[in-house]
């Protein structure tokens, strides 16, 4: 009988032939493998299979303000939006025809300012869009002044027994040096929805005050109305003789 000396050929199944051969788990991260498990998942937390999700966008903070305010408000985005804007932008086209812009004053300081406009030009418009639905609604609602809410002047003695006098206004028409406080102050939380004769409780930090509510009166706030800035560029410069 004779033996051969040929080692016996292992025996592969069908899905090792199409796939290859299978590989040891010693095999992976040996010097001949090519593959990396730690390139992999670096890769992976690289490379996420989704981005981030943006966060929903809150509900818009309402806001109040007074005729008067409202009436500045729209005083001054037209001098900006027909007068000041339309200047400016003169001014710095005429300074970018100049030559060299990098050390150009006239033209990095109209750009700067036209920065500004455009900023309050926005403000005032989203401002007043906010604003103008609830304007006629709380003056009905102070008809009656038997109430405290946006707009009402109140008349109120602290705990000291001394009168104090306020108009709730809205949060950009604040004036200490007048007694206009914002809607949304500590003192106008306080005093909003109180009646006469009513006692409510005024809380700070360092303490607690009780204020009790003498008279509530709705009458037009007066406001300081809209003028023209000093050194704006539309303004027509005086020649000195």
């Amino acid at each position: 009988m004779y033996h051969s000396t040929s080692s016996p050929r292992p025996s592969h199944s069908p899905r090792e032939g199409l796939s290859g051969p299978r590989r040891g788990t010693s095999e992976i991260g040996s010097p001949t493998s090519t593959r990396n498990p730690m390139a992999d998942w670096q890769m992976r937390e690289k490379r996420p299979l989704r981005g981030p999700r943006p966060e929903p966008t809150g509900p818009t903070l309402k806001n109040y303000i007074t005729p008067a305010g409202l009436q500045r408000l729209k005083d001054e985005h037209v001098f900006l939006l027909r007068r000041e804007r339309p200047a400016v932008v003169e001014v710095v086209a005429w300074a970018a025809s100049n030559g060299d812009r990098s050390e150009n004053a006239d033209y990095l300081y109209g750009k700067r300012r036209l920065g500004q406009i455009d900023s309050r030009i926005r403000f005032s418009h989203e401002t007043h869009r906010r604003c103008r639905g609830h304007r006629s609604r709380r003056s009905a609602q102070g008809s009656a002044a038997t109430r405290v809410f946006f707009g009402a002047t109140v008349t109120y003695k602290d705990t000291a027994g001394l009168e104090h006098v306020v108009s709730i206004v809205g949060i950009d028409e604040v004036d200490l040096d007048r007694g206009y406080i914002s809607w949304r102050s500590p003192l106008g939380n306080a005093l909003m929805k109180a009646s006469p004769g009513d006692r409510v409780d005024l809380r700070a930090p360092a303490k607690t005050e009780h204020l009790e509510i003498i008279e509530i009166e709705y009458a037009p706030i007066p406001m300081e109305p809209f003028r023209e800035p000093l050194g704006a560029q539309s303004t027509p410069k005086v020649e000195r003789s």
